[in-house]
């Protein structure tokens, strides 16, 4: 019975990240398909899915990810920021700009955690929980590089586009699978790329690494 419910377990887990990649809904047939798995055994994972709120289907019959899962997402949020704040603080420093980890929520960006450096006089005032299209500011662009699969430039700039006369320099987390994050600076002053690229690009690696090392 231990074995059944362990493979049943993993079932529903390879189930949810299918649902999750590509964020588009599929029909019980293809997701048959897909995790290699008979239609009976699926219909019984999507049940329990739905019930549980972690599925839904729309009003053609596709499959898609329930709003259950935020309420993961969000217990997930504090732990990240976290994890995150010692990189983040070490990069404000080093660079003179306010430092800030991003995920992706939909189509839209969420500032997890933000650290301002303490030795500026003037910084941009960026807050946790502030909202952008994914379109739009150096954080956006680096997290659609990272759901579109595209590796190059590994960092990514703007300038105006979220505040008027801001400048920020960003780059994904990468090499986690389950996690959309880029990690960026945002100043008013001029960001030297030559200079401030290495070591945002050393605070993504660095928190990479943070969140992939198993627990002790």
């Amino acid at each position: 019975m231990a074995a059944e419910s362990a493979q049943t377990l993993e079932r529903g887990l390879r189930l949810l990240r299918l649902l999750a990649d590509a964020n588009r809904g599929r029909t019980p047939t293809e997701l048959a398909q897909e995790l290699g798995l008979s239609r009976p055994i699926v219909y019984r994972l999507l049940t329990t899915l739905q019930a549980e709120g972690f599925a839904r289907r729309d009003a053609h019959g596709r499959v898609h990810l329930g709003f259950g899962v935020l309420a993961l997402a969000q217990a997930v949020h504090p732990l990240l920021r976290a994890t995150a704040l010692p990189a983040l603080r070490a990069l404000a420093e080093q660079a003179g700009a306010t430092a800030h980890l991003t995920v992706a929520e939909g189509d839209e960006g969420l500032a997890v955690a933000v650290v301002e450096p303490s030795w500026t006089d003037f910084h941009v005032a960026y807050r946790e929980g502030s909202r952008h299209p994914l379109t739009r500011g150096a954080a956006g662009l680096a997290l659609l590089a990272l759901r579109e699969g595209r590796t190059e430039p590994a960092l990514h700039t703007s300038s105006g586009h979220l505040q008027e006369g801001a400048q920020g320099i960003a780059a994904p987390v990468s090499g986690l699978p389950w996690l959309e994050a880029s990690v960026g600076v945002v100043s008013f002053a001029d960001l030297d790329a030559d200079k401030v690229g290495p070591l945002v690009l050393e605070a993504a690696c660095r928190l990479a690494s943070a969140l992939s090392e198993p627990p002790r």
